[in-house]
């Protein structure tokens, strides 16, 4: 890196607490264990997580879903409280999202994976789940790992998008704008090596190609 001239980036100047944890709370069990590479086609597995944004006016939570299959980002939100309706709010945008393009899933055949926070465990994430016809899945209690996948996707928002040592931002309208732009060159333009080097929409769309081009019979 230093004969290239780079530098890493630092993360981390204001930091807060984000998972909170009920004891009490049932949890849906851990239907993914770590297996990232099973999903053979979009809308198989989603993963959810969200984190914080510090602003002038204090801290903002931005709450994202994610096609493992393809790394698109297809639901988020940004809003100032940590609050259930911050991660229902981006599931219904993940699922009108691929409504819009008439994608449908079988009961049960599409997870969705994330931490055990409150919000992930909570009465209302879970009818949404219900009527959605998707089966949650929580990671194991105090295992990092176990949600690697969307911290990652995180950690790339906080890096390319916010900069922790870079701008300091006003207010949630502004943060909310960053991560719109943001999210569109994510799915659009940015390349990701999971999926071949091309971006997610590039990625989803090869694939839907190549499962609906007829197969050219053989000549006798």
């Amino acid at each position: 890196m230093g004969i290239a001239g780079l530098a890493g980036v630092v993360r981390g100047r204001h930091t807060t607490r984000t998972t909170r944890r009920e004891e009490k709370a049932p949890r849906h069990p851990d239907l993914v264990q770590r297996n990232w590479d099973a999903p053979t086609g979009p809308d198989q597995l989603w993963i959810a997580d969200f984190s914080y944004v510090w602003t002038l006016v204090g801290f903002v939570y931005v709450a994202f879903v994610v096609d493992v299959f393809s790394r698109r980002i297809l639901g988020w939100r940004v809003a100032t409280s940590m609050r259930t309706f911050l991660v229902t709010d981006a599931l219904r945008q993940a699922i009108d999202t691929r409504h819009r393009t008439s994608a449908y899933w079988e009961a049960g055949t599409l997870l969705h994976h994330s931490d055990a926070g409150t919000q992930y465990t909570s009465l209302a994430l879970t009818a949404e789940l219900a009527e959605a016809g998707i089966a949650g899945s929580i990671g194991i209690v105090g295992d990092a790992p176990d949600n690697a996948l969307c911290e990652s996707t995180i950690g790339l928002f906080k890096t390319e998008a916010i900069h922790d040592d870079g701008p300091t931002w006003k207010n949630r309208a502004e943060v909310e704008w960053q991560v719109a732009a943001w999210v569109r060159w994510y799915n659009h333009n940015r390349l990701h090596s999971a999926v071949g080097h091309l971006p997610p929409l590039e990625f989803e769309n090869a694939h839907r190609q190549a499962k609906t081009v007829a197969p050219i019979p053989e000549v006798a």
